[in-house]
């Protein structure tokens, strides 16, 4: 009876079967198959917005790179950007409107306080670092023709007749802004003069003034590109930029003028709306790195570190007179009221220029 079963022993073999197949289902369900999605985790990736003001747009072309690379290291997370820059109030008003950044980097101060007013922006946001939020700075400077024909040197040299000036409109550039107080503050702080003096001054500027461009960067255009002009209203920053890319600019540094200041921070709940918080906490951090204060050293920005400010001195030397700030106007909050409010001085100014080409 040898190589028969019984009955009896082809159950018990089936039996054992069915059991070696239920077993072989389960453990190769439980075992992705090499290559399979679930074998490993993808890593997250984050989607940054950032919104700036228009001249630091050269700097983040290295500084986004370096800081996606920082980051993956880190946490083995990937980063990508999306990027909006333009005249920093308009970028402001934007974000306050609507557009979701999670990180912003403005001209000055007043136009991330416009974010916080929208209630975008958690109140304190400039002890978050150790230079109030500053980024970068930068000084006020003139740009004029190879060899200075109209020989402009100073302020007041902008008011004279037969001085073609461009400038960008202080109603949607901050670097408008920062043009009108260096204009201003040379005959009220540095000289001592009466504000009727540095009333008429500027006055007699904006008098001069051919096309009055959206943002500095535009500004700087039309200068450059269209020649329009004997002299134009420029951050340093830009005029470095004109010059190391072949320009033809000559950059007067009046002797008492403003260090414009820019500031940078999370768009906090935007930032945790998009569940971007430790990321763009990181990215602000990051800003204040020697990595990203030597890419806006490099794209004509002064920077914040004082370290890699003292070995670029020679690039970014100090005026000869008074290097005013905001706190000689006493603070954002009083220069903005005084001077850009509806009743303010650019406003009674706009008011006498019209008034005089009719």
């Amino acid at each position: 009876m040898h190589g028969f079963l019984t009955a009896r022993d082809r159950r018990a073999v089936c039996a054992v079967g069915i059991v070696t197949i239920a077993l072989s289902l389960l453990f190769s369900g439980c075992s992705p198959k090499d290559g399979s999605p679930s074998e490993t985790t993808a890593p997250k990736t984050h989607k940054l917005t950032l919104v700036a003001y228009s001249i630091p747009g050269e700097a983040y072309k290295t500084i986004i790179p370096e800081f996606q690379k920082y980051w993956k290291q880190k946490t083995g997370e990937d980063v990508t950007f999306a990027e909006s820059y333009g005249g920093s109030g308009s970028q402001a008003r934007a974000v306050a409107d609507g557009l979701e950044a999670d990180v912003v980097h403005l001209a000055m101060e007043p136009d991330v306080a416009k974010i916080q007013e929208a209630g975008l922006i958690e109140p304190g946001w400039q002890e978050r670092t150790k230079s109030g939020g500053v980024a970068t700075t930068s000084l006020i400077v003139i740009g004029v023709r190879p060899g200075n024909p109209k020989a402009i040197s100073t302020w007041a040299d902008l008011s004279q007749p037969g001085i073609g000036v461009v400038t960008p409109n202080p109603k949607t550039s901050g670097g408008a802004q920062w043009n009108l107080l260096a204009d201003w503050g040379s005959v009220t702080v540095a000289q001592g003069g009466s504000e009727t003096a540095a009333y008429d001054q500027v006055r007699g500027m904006y008098a001069n003034t051919l096309v009055m461009d959206k943002n500095a960067r535009d500004t700087s255009n039309t200068f450059l590109q269209k020649g329009v002009g004997d002299a134009a209203l420029l951050w340093e920053s830009d005029a470095l930029i004109a010059q190391a890319q072949g320009e033809k600019l000559d950059v007067v540094i009046p002797r008492d003028t403003i260090l414009a200041e820019t500031v940078a921070t999370v768009v906090d709940t935007n930032a945790k709306k998009h569940g971007n918080e430790d990321v763009a906490k990181a990215f602000v951090e990051f800003l204040f790195t020697k990595e990203a204060q030597q890419a806006f050293a490099e794209a004509g920005l002064r920077p914040v570190d004082p370290d890699t400010l003292a070995r670029r001195a020679s690039k970014y030397p100090s005026p000869s007179g008074k290097l005013m700030t905001i706190a000689d106007f006493g603070g954002w909050e009083k220069a903005t009221a005084r001077f850009f409010g509806p009743t303010g001085v650019y406003a009674r100014i706009e008011v006498d220029v019209a008034k005089g080409r009719q």
